[in-house]
């Protein structure tokens, strides 16, 4: 029986697609925009993602934007025009074309088996070209608008992967605090948000591991919304962090089932599941914080996927409550063989990788080092 939140979810989505039809033959609306999401993949199976909306308006961040200039660019990205029933094809490297319907929301996803792969950027990154085939009426194609795809493969002497949390394991989000939390989201862009001391140079000892190669791959899995994605990309960019699909969760009113797990939880075990199940051969580390409900899900993780994981660091939100719950999980995985480490900062977490055989002993102080830069640069 169809629950009144998808009748509300449907009813919604068709009173947006009618009015954005309209303010199109009002000549309202600006300019469409194919915006192509980071993935992932293997070398027989890619998968891409991607988005069709009408241009948002939104200029590159700095530092000097005023909070009025950011709220009105975070009311931008929430106040989406997504054109469904358009047709993006992506054509992989091979020549072979794979044509795709936008959905209600403006998504489009493809999984498809290649041929052969283009050659890599950063060794890790297979570039996918997109281009908007066909749109519906009473919207006008626009010349060649194209896109690309980059889509994340592990190279076969990848040591590990990592996957991570982003709000307040990288971000500095307060998400345990409302109001804290409105105004850093709101009022802040991608420069003048600001990363948790040292948390850069920590990712990046672990993208370059014991090989040297730079080639452990990352994965962001985070609750935050598609409509967030810009300014994310942004951050790891501007902060030196290590690039990775964004796993982030549609807005959508649905939910299959009342009795199912939080959207929160859900999304993020899901993703994680499909990212474990890609790479069967590959070990991770999980990387989260005590705010939320990481140290449930990662305890799920390794109880889905034994023998898979290799250390998990939980960033310490000081909250006594929530550093107990920690506390309780890691206590229950030592059955399991895996240690959750509950950390005070980043610093902790790199002696203890290093002591795990994760980094080199040269990263504790480079850690060290820009943990103090970024603490000299919050004064």
């Amino acid at each position: 029986m169809t629950s009144l939140r998808d009748k509300l979810s449907d009813l919604a989505e068709r009173a947006d697609d009618f009015l954005t039809r309209t303010r199109q033959r009002l000549g309202l609306l600006a300019p469409l925009q194919l915006l192509p999401y980071r993935s992932y993949g293997t070398p027989d199976r890619l998968y891409v993602k991607g988005r069709l909306l009408t241009d948002k308006g939104i200029t590159e961040p700095d530092p000097n934007d005023s909070r009025w200039h950011n709220l009105l660019n975070m009311y931008r990205r929430f106040d989406s025009n997504e054109i469904a029933g358009a047709q993006v094809v992506v054509q992989a490297a091979d020549g072979v074309e794979h044509p795709v319907v936008t959905d209600e929301e403006g998504y489009f996803t493809v999984n498809l088996a290649p041929q052969s792969l283009p050659e890599p950027i950063d060794y890790l990154w297979y570039p996918v070209d997109t281009l908007l085939q066909q749109v519906p009426a009473p919207f006008t194609l626009p010349d060649a608008l194209r896109a690309r795809a980059h889509v994340l493969i592990p190279p076969a002497d990848a040591e590990y992967g990592i996957i991570s949390d982003l709000d307040d394991t990288v971000i500095q989000t307060s998400a345990t605090h409302l109001l804290r939390m409105a105004r850093t989201v709101l009022l802040r862009n991608a420069r003048s948000r600001l990363p948790f001391k040292g948390v850069a140079e920590f990712y990046r000892q672990l993208q370059l591991g014991r090989n040297g190669k730079r080639n452990n791959p990352f994965f962001y899995v985070s609750s935050s919304p598609w409509n967030l994605y810009d300014l994310l990309e942004d951050f790891l960019h501007l902060n030196d962090i290590p690039p990775g699909p964004l796993l982030l969760r549609d807005m959508g009113l649905k939910r299959a089932d009342k009795k199912a797990e939080s959207a929160h939880h859900g999304h993020k075990l899901k993703e994680i599941d499909n990212v474990l199940l890609t790479y069967p051969k590959l070990p991770f580390v999980l990387i989260g914080d005590s705010g939320q409900e990481d140290a449930n899900i990662y305890r799920e993780v390794v109880r889905r996927h034994p023998g898979r994981v290799l250390a998990i660091y939980i960033r310490d939100v000081q909250l006594p409550d929530r550093a107990q719950l920690v506390e309780k999980v890691s206590d229950d995985l030592r059955d399991d063989n895996v240690e959750m480490l509950l950390v005070q900062d980043t610093v902790q977490a790199a002696e203890h990788a290093a002591a795990h055989g994760l980094v080199f002993t040269e990263a504790i102080p480079a850690v060290e080092s820009e943990k103090q830069k970024d603490e000299t640069a919050e004064e």
